[in-house]
């Protein structure tokens, strides 16, 4: 089963699940059907929200408990865990408020943010706003991409076949550039390391 057809069959039930599981997908979907009409836009935030909301609570309760059993269970998750503490030192609220938008440290950082000593009021509050920023953004972003699909496509029957040789050459160049900036990102990184 996709995701569409999971949201299909499961509707906002779905798109809650899929919130509390760094469901980006799942919520760029939904968005996409509520564009086209399956789903309310501001059901899909709503439920999101509530979604995200429980899922960063619970994981921050989780790290004030037992963050440090969880850390010296799975030590694969050190370097992840690092990075996430780095960042709160460095930034605090503004790293609380945004660290949904982090790719790779989403999941781990309400734990770490547990453990670090921030106060569960404090972080609740800042919880809140993160997560109604992160649903109003995530959903409006789905929506926008359903518009996008439904104006390409009508794109596509409008100039035929002759468009969609363009299409191949941009996706190469776009892979392209991507990875002239890996391999860029590599060498900068071999670079700090080597000095």
């Amino acid at each position: 089963m996709n995701v569409v057809e999971f949201i299909a069959k499961y509707g906002y039930f779905a798109v809650f699940l899929g919130s509390l599981i760094e469901g980006e997908s799942v919520i760029l979907t939904a968005g996409v059907l509520a564009q086209q009409g399956y789903l309310s836009l501001w059901g899909i935030i709503v439920v999101s929200f509530m979604g995200t909301l429980l899922a960063d609570q619970f994981l921050f309760h989780i790290g004030r408990l037992h963050g440090n059993k969880l850390l010296a269970k799975w030590p694969s998750l050190e370097a992840k865990a690092n990075r996430a503490l780095n960042l709160l030192h460095k930034y605090n609220t503004l790293y609380i408020l945004s660290f949904r938008f982090i790719y790779g440290i989403r999941v781990i950082s309400p734990v770490i943010i547990g453990m670090s000593g921030v106060s569960i009021k404090r972080f609740s509050i800042l919880n809140v706003i993160a997560a109604a920023v992160w649903s109003v953004l995530s959903c409006i972003a789905g929506y926008a991409l359903g518009k996008g699909g439904v104006k390409l496509w009508d794109s596509v029957k409008e100039f035929g076949a002759e468009m969609l040789w363009w299409l191949p050459a941009v996706i190469l160049l776009i892979v392209g550039i991507l990875l002239v900036f890996k391999k860029l990102t590599v060498t900068s990184k071999n670079d700090l390391t080597q000095k």
